[in-house]
């Protein structure tokens, strides 16, 4: 790879330069020079951005030392490159205390002994500097072109990482959550034990373009993207003669087509997977389904393997769409959930259609904790976190988890389970997904008779429901709260929004309808298994 960073050793090799010298800061010559710029006042804050070589004849300077100090700490705390004086009546010495200053902090301060044409300075560098942009810009365009065209070669990734290596000159390597590891050259492994720590570490730090430091060493880490997902991360051993946004523009072009090549894949394995659906159904029906299968597309049952069955009901989409649409839609949808899943500690098998996504996810646990929540919660989150760029809006889904289960023939309950608990939570009966939280409802879910219920929910709190269409009052809204409150007055006034007193009063209307004894136990019992019946006819 060619030369792409103007270093301050580069400077004083240009012919301009020729009668320079460099008097302090000999331990900076590798510091990056982005552009040139005459600067003769003291005031720089608004006109320094960082990376400048500063020309100036000391005009500016003739002050006392303590000035002139306090000028060149400006210099090195706003990131200039260097400082290059012109000897001559405004500036006839440098101070050895400044020289001590730059010496301390790598700052290089070069003097021209003869006079100068700064024009003719800033001319040649800012010419050389375009013509490297310019440079930069082509060998991108042709690295694009060459990762694209390697995106469909057999072994693409791996050849990516060569091609990555032959241009740097340094190590690549590809990590994703998989045990496979892709890396160029052989010796570059050496790294992956570090890297892949730190990735797991802390997943979210990298979620974005980052440069670490590992063993002295320079690493540029960029995560590869698809279907609004990070897919693996694409790392770089970085010389310094490279600028970073350089390094990491040609890496931009590199995890696109390595993302490109991963989705290629995971949609020819998904493809390969349509009986997985038919089976998925099968089995949540209750119907037989063949051994063959049940090895095929779900673990091999062990003593420590689960499975919940999760709901998730989807934002319809067009009803017209042509069968290859809907195809690739449902090859997106499944996809991106089994990548989650997958994240998430499961083993999923899935089924899809318009409306809705079941997954059968199978979890490793023991005993103990084979009930913890956690893993299916962290999926919940990052399904509504999608944004609908892969056909899933997740802030329009809604979900329902069934109890644990580990033999596959109840599958067909725990999706009952499943499809109960989303419409609890649809009916806004419950905030948990989970069906093992639903408590009471699940026994009153239980009776099939509708009419049943009515009467049921009726003969407790009839006489509320009709003092509250005589009166337009909301006195079966206060009963559920302070049921729902454990009869703590404080949290059914700060709930409802109401003063203390109006709660009073509201009681007392409700010990005349209902009797001074309807918080009783017995009859506290009735009256919460009425109103969560009512609920669930709602």
């Amino acid at each position: 790879m060619e030369k792409l960073t103007l270093t301050i050793r580069h400077v004083l090799e240009r012919k301009s330069f020729q009668d320079a010298r460099i008097i302090a800061g000999h331990a900076g010559l590798d510091r990056e020079v982005k552009w040139s710029h005459v600067l003769e006042v003291q005031e720089l804050d608004s006109l320094i951005n960082g990376g400048e070589l500063i020309l100036t004849t000391g005009v500016g300077l003739q002050l006392d030392l303590m000035t002139q100090f306090h000028y060149v700490q400006k210099l090195i705390d706003r990131h200039v490159s260097c400082l290059c004086i012109e000897i001559g009546p405004y500036f006839e010495e440098i101070p050895k205390e400044i020289i001590e200053l730059a010496d301390s902090h790598a700052f290089p301060i070069i003097v021209f002994d003869k006079k100068v044409r700064f024009v003719d300075i800033t001319q040649d560098l800012h010419t050389y500097i375009i013509n490297q942009h310019h440079q930069m810009l082509s060998q991108l365009d042709t690295m694009s072109r060459k990762f694209n065209s390697l995106s469909l070669t057999h072994n693409g990734i791996l050849k990516i990482l060569q091609e990555l290596n032959h241009f740097f000159g340094q190590n690549a390597i590809f990590i994703t959550e998989k045990p496979k590891l892709y890396y160029y050259p052989s010796e570059s492994k050496v790294w992956e034990t570090q890297l892949r720590f730190l990735l797991e570490q802390s997943p979210g730090h990298y979620s974005e373009p980052k440069t670490l430091i590992l063993e002295g060493q320079s690493f540029a880490i960029l995560p590869v993207e698809g279907l609004g997902q990070v897919l693996g991360h694409l790392c770089l051993q970085r010389s310094q003669a490279v600028p970073e946004e350089f390094a990491f523009l040609i890496l931009d072009r590199a995890a696109l087509a390595i993302a490109q090549i991963l989705l290629r894949d995971r949609t020819i394995e998904e493809r390969k997977q349509n009986n997985e659906d038919d089976f998925v159904r099968n089995l949540l029906n209750g119907r037989h389904v063949d051994e063959e299968d049940l090895h095929t597309f779900v673990p091999v049952p062990s003593k420590n393997m689960y499975y919940r069955v999760l709901y998730i009901q989807l934002s319809a989409v067009e009803k017209n769409l042509n069968p290859s649409d809907w195809e690739e839609i449902k090859l997106q949808r499944l996809m991106s959930i089994r990548t989650l899943l997958k994240r998430c500690g499961f083993f999923p098998a899935l089924s899809c259609n318009k409306n809705s996504l079941t997954a059968i996810a199978c979890f490793l646990a023991d005993d103990r904790v084979k009930e913890e929540k956690s893993r299916s919660l962290q999926a919940i989150e990052q399904i509504q976190d999608m944004n609908g760029s892969n056909y899933i809006d997740g802030q329009l889904c809604r979900f329902g988890i069934s109890s644990v289960y580990q033999e596959f023939a109840q599958a067909d309950k725990a999706y009952t389970e499943a499809l109960k608990v989303e419409e609890m939570c649809q009916k806004g009966v419950t905030d948990s997904p989970f069906y093992e939280d639903l408590g009471l409802y699940k026994l009153l879910l239980e009776i099939k008779d509708a009419s049943f219920l009515e009467t049921y929910a009726n003969s407790y709190l009839a006489p509320v429901f009709d003092y509250d269409r005589k009166m337009d009052s909301n006195l079966f809204e206060t009963l559920a709260t302070y049921l729902e409150c454990n009869g703590s007055k404080k949290d059914t006034a700060e709930r409802l929004f109401i003063v203390r007193q109006t709660l009073y009063h509201r009681l007392e209307k409700l010990e005349m309808i209902l009797g001074t004894d309807f918080m009783s136990p017995a009859n506290r019992l009735a009256l919460e298994s009425a109103v969560k019946a009512y609920r669930i006819l709602l």
